[in-house]
């Protein structure tokens, strides 16, 4: 099933190069003149899929300003925490930056409807449309503004699912006691059927799997399991679930956006269509590698869970779940007109 849907991608994503004409390249785009400046955009880890939209974003401004605007990514937590990256951004370390809202959730309170479980986020278009609702949102842009950051682009996140080790789950009964990395709403859905979450930064989770700490890691399918190695140490994954997705934006200091040339903001503007399909195609290509390796290593069980246990899970670890987050949040900042505007978002992209 998840073969044929990133075939259908690929077509969808090849279709619509074709009927735009194509995004055109560094060599065909106008080049565009300006002052020597560099721009540090923080992020953690390694280089993986889910940095390959800031790979191109780096490498295209270099090209397109004659290396002029420099752009320079910083990984492995080089000049800040993933938990600190706004931090910076608010006392102006650096100019740029990646950031996930589920590893602080009292930070940007607003953003984080993003991170509910089972929400109808079919794929990563509708994950797009849906993450700038809610980040161009009045109630997003203020949480934002308190550590003086706006909003680049979406990092969309694909689907998640769970990759552990001991005896694969055959049920959600399975899961009671088990002990999983689950953010955000996920993690309260984890608490719905018995099991027992806690959020674990993504540099964590290896350490935290091989000594047992853990049982189990919650995860972007597929890259994120392969981009830090728990394919290596984990005995199954689970294929159908999809918990949900969690909201990671790249945002910019509003002082340096400010301060940067009007025509490297066009740049920036123009560049971001681009930077969207570098995501998604970067994405299937782990996909396709991943899950053949899987399939092809006896020691790792890919695990399927009836649709009639999901669907009760979905039940009880879905709505009731969004309705707790409203609940809890509405006299704060508008909680439910937030929920909507996701759930009616993604229903205008499906």
């Amino acid at each position: 099933m998840r073969n044929s849907l990133l075939l259908l991608s690929a077509f969808a994503i090849g279709i619509t190069g074709f009927i735009t004409g194509g995004v055109p390249t560094s060599a065909q785009a106008q080049m565009v003149e300006g002052p020597e400046l560099t721009w540090r955009l923080s992020l953690w880890g390694k280089r993986r899929a889910f940095t390959e939209g800031l790979e191109f974003l780096s490498s295209e401004v270099g090209k397109r300003t004659g290396g002029k605007f420099n752009i320079k990514l910083y990984y492995g937590e080089q000049i800040s925490k993933s938990k600190e990256n706004l931090d910076g951004i608010s006392v102006g370390a650096f100019e740029a930056a990646l950031f996930c809202p589920s590893y602080h959730p009292d930070k940007t309170r607003p953003l984080n409807v993003l991170d509910l479980p089972f929400l109808p986020l079919a794929d990563l278009d509708v994950m797009i449309k849906a993450n700038l609702a809610v980040f161009n949102h009045p109630a997003s842009k203020a949480a934002l503004d308190k550590w003086n950051a706006r909003l680049y682009v979406p990092n969309p996140l694909p689907q998640y699912e769970y990759m552990g080790r001991g005896k694969p789950p055959q049920s959600v009964a399975d899961f009671k006691g088990m002990r999983v990395r689950a953010l955000g709403g996920m993690g309260r859905a984890a608490e719905a059927i018995g099991a027992v979450p806690t959020t674990v930064t993504a540099s964590e989770t290896y350490t935290a799997l091989q000594r047992g700490t853990i049982d189990a890691i919650g995860f972007p399918f597929t890259y994120t399991f392969a981009a830090y190695k728990l394919d290596e140490i984990a005995d199954w994954y689970t294929t159908n679930m999809s918990l949900g997705t969690v909201g990671c934006p790249i945002v910019f200091s509003k002082d340096s956006w400010a301060k940067l040339p009007s025509q490297y903001q066009q740049l920036l503007n123009d560049l971001k269509p681009q930077i969207y399909e570098a995501q998604k195609k970067a994405y299937a290509e782990k996909d396709e590698i991943n899950l053949k390796k899987w399939a092809e290593n006896p020691k790792l069980v890919g695990v399927k869970i009836a649709e009639k246990e999901m669907a009760e899970f979905r039940r009880i670890g879905g709505e009731p779940i969004w309705e707790e987050w409203v609940k809890e949040n509405e006299g704060e900042f508008p909680a439910r007109e937030l929920l909507n505007l996701v759930l009616e978002t993604a229903k205008g992209a499906s």
